[in-house]
């Protein structure tokens, strides 16, 4: 039964990850011009400037109340720990 709770953490956290990592470029890209800047860019866009944990993160991550410079320390020990 650990296994199991461990593996869907640890598949949940990948997904997150793996979501991220595509994401945060875009964001950049759209920032400089260099692709069209979309309705759910811009709302991540606003939420991380404002330090705010983007809705879609939070929805496939963990809950939290934390702000997002505290909530990416959390999300940092907590892969750690995994």
């Amino acid at each position: 039964s650990m296994n199991t709770v461990l593996l869907q953490e640890c598949v949940r956290y990948n997904r997150l990850l793996k979501d991220m990592e595509v994401q945060l470029p875009l964001i950049q890209r759209a920032l400089l011009g260099e692709v069209t800047m979309s309705e759910d860019l811009e709302k991540m866009a606003t939420a991380i400037f404002d330090n705010m944990v983007p809705k879609y993160w939070g929805s496939i991550g963990f809950l939290s109340l934390k702000p997002l410079a505290s909530w990416i320390e959390d999300l940092l020990e907590r892969i750690q720990f995994l």
